[in-house]
């Protein structure tokens, strides 16, 4: 049996994996359970883990660089639609997203998939493009964060560190900036700090509507194993994809389940009908087929933002193993 370390958050389609419920044939998994900066940050900047829940956006820069050496499986840990993370200063006069041109918009990171997305939307669906734009980066509650990855971008990008006291929190709400892109909602916006508010109010609808146009579930995350790891034991990709694909479905039906509900929420059952109505039984799927469009939408969103070089083949990012399957 092969030791492995995983880290991740204590997602519910990971718990199967944790609990014993789905055991990867040949390997025993050391679950992790990190806040996702933790894990990103760890993993990007020192591989400390055989395998581990990775931002999109920063593993693109890697595979574009080569470096670090880390190869995905088609498992999407995190999805997400990001109309609701874009947060502006109530006295800016921003009525709607084509008033974000020319503005100072403040992002926690460049390279966060949450704004890779939402500034890849913006462009696409509102004609506001990255290059209109005065990006401030830096922490969004404490000060003196940085990239994970070193980026360079094109000289029409611009981008500015914020002080080093600074907060974007604090700046949004000061209308030093006037828009935050972020994955978390301020704190300001949590405690109802009247100068902070959403620019799309109603972004259920919103994000609904995006589906519907577009047949795209936003992936923010993959799990990435060490190439170290599969260059010595390849059989561990497609071993995990696949104990990773049930937990998922355990997940799934525990969701189905009337005799007690499985999380808080009173009208889960509801939801749930509602989400599949739109976006299919299994409207989270992993694999490459299923997620062809998302994954060349955001490797075209990467490459017009100047994160990576060359736009990649969705085949390109994951271990072979797991795209192609034996037949009897």
């Amino acid at each position: 049996m092969l030791d492995l370390t995983f880290a991740c958050w204590s997602y519910d389609r990971v718990m199967p994996l944790v609990d014993g419920s789905v055991q990867p044939r040949g390997i025993r998994l050391r679950f992790l359970p990190q806040e996702v900066e933790e894990t990103f940050w760890r993993m990007t900047r020192h591989q400390e883990y055989d395998a581990a829940e990775m931002s999109l956006s920063s593993y693109l820069i890697a595979r574009d660089r080569g470096y670090p050496r880390i190869t995905a499986i088609p498992v999407f840990m995190s999805r997400a639609f990001r109309h609701s993370s874009v947060y502006i200063h109530a006295g800016s006069n921003i009525r709607s997203p084509e008033d974000l041109v020319g503005r100072r918009i403040g992002v926690p990171e460049y390279q966060l998939t949450a704004c890779v997305w939402m500034r890849g939307i913006l462009s696409d669906e509102y004609g506001v493009d990255p290059h209109q734009v005065e990006w401030f980066v830096g922490g969004e509650e404490t000060p003196g964060r940085v990239e994970k990855l070193p980026i360079s971008l094109p000289g029409d990008i611009h981008l500015h560190p914020v002080g080093p006291a600074q907060t974007l929190n604090q700046m949004l709400v000061e209308g030093e900036i006037d828009a935050l892109i972020a994955p978390r909602a301020p704190s300001a916006f949590m405690e109802g700090d009247p100068r902070v508010a959403r620019l799309f109010p109603d972004y259920v609808q919103a994000e609904r509507d995006y589906f519907k146009r577009t047949g795209i579930f936003p992936i923010m995350h993959v799990v990435a194993i060490r190439d170290d790891v599969l260059e010595k034991y390849p059989w561990v990709a497609m071993n995990l994809y696949e104990a990773f694909e049930k937990a998922k479905q355990l997940a799934l039906q525990a969701m189905t389940q009337t005799a007690a509900l499985r999380v808080m929420l009173p009208w889960l059952h509801a939801e749930l009908a509602r989400t599949q109505e739109l976006m299919g039984h299994d409207f989270w799927p992993y694999g490459l087929e299923p997620n062809r469009k998302t994954l060349e939408t955001i490797i075209r969103y990467a490459h017009e933002q100047g994160l990576i070089s060359r736009c990649m083949a969705p085949e390109d990012l994951f271990a072979p193993s797991t795209l192609e399957r034996f037949v009897i």
